[in-house]
């Protein structure tokens, strides 16, 4: 079933324009985790660092003292201010982090997780739907994944990109808005940004909406078909591609020219890259190739300087 966030009553009028808060990375684990008021398990399974906690003591060595159990609003710092005077109609972001308290952590490396008890900060920040159709939602396993679904429902979070089964995880987020009209918003992920093939959900296995390949265009469009209306606004959030690198691979160009003309979104949100990539506009509308990052933990990490004039 869709996710549906009430952000206005049934029955108003098409509206004349609508402004999206497109959000790249939002990574709520490891270190950001640590710092607020109720951090989880620090473990960490990683080559070199097995503590959640060390990854604030390098932010601290470059940038001094960081409090601890910091309110559900502080890690926004002062983006939540420039959210309201800038004032957007939805707030969608790329959540790369499971919600969760699981141990089973899957062998890949790298692994985000924050606590269940944490979900206040995204509440904080009015955040309209999550984008969960990317290559960390299940860090932590099935269990993981369906412990991060089941604390999002809890807190009246949309999201969309993955569910407890591929019905669920191919269903939009719809955003009803202030004025009249909706934003749809369909996740997908690709196996090119490091979701993996398993990850992807089936009939009756938790997963990602994981778009395997270009024959799923047509079926997308059947889908885009069925939900949207007059005045509703389609998107596609779609992780892609490597963390470094600048340029647009000619296939993720093709793709999102079909996303647009065959699948008939009107915005293409990119993401996975911890760097913004190149905007086009493509018949009218909007591609971002990637978003960058949002927040992470990553201040007191060394290395990539070439890509760190911009992160969000």
């Amino acid at each position: 079933m869709p996710q549906i966030a009430n952000n206005a009553a049934a029955e108003r009028p098409v509206r004349g324009s609508v402004k999206l808060f497109l959000c790249g990375d939002v990574m709520l684990g490891r270190g950001i985790d640590q710092i607020l008021a109720n951090p989880g398990d620090p473990h960490l399974y990683e080559r070199y660092v097995k503590s959640a906690t060390t990854y604030v003591e390098l932010a601290e060595r470059i940038n001094g003292p960081i409090p601890r159990k910091v309110d559900d609003a502080y890690v926004w710092g002062d983006a939540l201010a420039e959210l309201d005077r800038e004032a957007p109609d939805a707030r969608i972001i790329n959540l790369e982090t499971s919600i969760t308290t699981s141990l089973a952590s899957a062998p890949k490396g790298i692994n985000y997780k924050m606590n269940p008890a944490n979900i206040g900060c995204l509440a904080a920040a009015r955040v309209s739907c999550c984008v969960l159709a990317n290559n960390h939602v299940l860090d932590w396993g099935e269990p993981g994944l369906v412990e991060t679904l089941d604390t999002l429902r809890h807190a009246g979070l949309a999201y969309a990109g993955a569910g407890l089964d591929a019905d669920e995880a191919a269903a939009p987020a719809v955003i009803e808005l202030t004025g009249g009209g909706r934003v749809l918003v369909f996740g997908f992920a690709l196996e090119t940004s490091g979701v993996e093939a398993s990850w992807a959900a089936g009939t009756y296995k938790p997963g990602v909406n994981l778009l395997a390949s270009a024959r799923s265009i047509a079926q997308i469009a059947r889908s885009v078909e069925a939900m949207k209306q007059p005045g509703d606004l389609a998107v596609a959030s779609i992780h892609w591609g490597g963390n470094w690198g600048y340029e647009v691979p000619t296939e993720e160009r093709a793709l999102a020219h079909a996303l647009i003309d065959v699948a008939g979104f009107d915005v293409v949100h990119g993401h996975s890259s911890h760097h913004p990539k190149p905007i086009e506009i493509h018949d009218g509308r909007l591609i971002l190739y990637g978003c960058g990052d949002f927040l992470t933990d990553y201040e007191g990490i060394t290395g990539y300087k070439i890509f760190r004039g911009g992160l969000a």
